[in-house]
């Protein structure tokens, strides 16, 4: 159990920091991995393979790991300086079903897996778009395409906008607080911005489902 866990004052929040090694970004992985695992319980199948994208430290891929048995995860990341806390996590957890961690670039189709050498059931990405610009929704669609299994869908979970507006005024100062730091592709993204950067690539999105905290899961399946 990591110190964030164990120590007095492990539910006070770190300051915002998306380094995906930082105190803050361990402090929302802990609180929202329960939600997400029971609805993952719902909606992943009960064998095959799921591909986690931006899996940061690996809080979440060695959390859900021994919840499905027979399913093989992968996870990834751009930043090749986290595949070391993955390894460690996957060690320490005994998780035999995640496989070593790969670097995808969302915007670089080159680093995408091969699709004749493997294919995924889930692709899945947790509290990524508050930090990430529009176009990441783009590359992920992308990937989603070339890789993704007949009946497959990718999973996006996180704090959303929905037509333009605020679902709740925690949101709205949530978001007013990421904006204040000034970084250009820093914000809650629009719901309807990432089903128009998805449709180029033939996915739509096919369900919404409400998480605690105001957060979302957009489940996206090829049109």
């Amino acid at each position: 159990m990591s110190e964030i866990e164990t120590r007095p004052d492990a539910d006070a929040r770190p300051d915002i920091n998306p380094h995906p090694l930082s105190p803050y970004v361990a402090w929302a992985g802990n609180r929202n991995k329960d939600p997400i695992l029971a609805a993952f319980k719902e909606l992943f199948p009960r064998s095959g393979d799921i591909l986690e994208v931006a899996t940061g430290a690996g809080l979440h891929i060695n959390y859900f790991a021994p919840h499905f048995p027979d399913i093989r995860f992968r996870p990834s990341d751009y930043d090749t300086e986290v595949f070391e806390s993955i390894k460690q996590k996957r060690q320490l957890a005994g998780n035999n079903n995640i496989a070593d961690p790969i670097r995808i670039d969302l915007t670089d189709p080159a680093t995408f897996p091969d699709p004749a050498r493997q294919r995924f059931d889930v692709i899945f990405l947790i509290n990524i778009f508050q930090v990430a610009p529009v176009a990441i929704a783009e590359g992920l669609a992308r990937l989603g395409a070339l890789v993704l299994k007949d009946g497959g869908f990718i999973a996006i979970y996180g704090p959303f906008k929905v037509d333009g507006d605020y679902t709740t005024p925690s949101n709205q100062t949530f978001d007013n607080e990421i904006l204040a730091a000034g970084v250009p592709e820093w914000g809650l993204k629009d719901v309807r911005d990432l089903e128009k950067a998805a449709a180029p690539s033939g996915l739509k999105l096919a369900r919404r489902l409400d998480l605690p905290a105001n957060n979302f899961i957009l489940l996206f399946e090829r049109a």
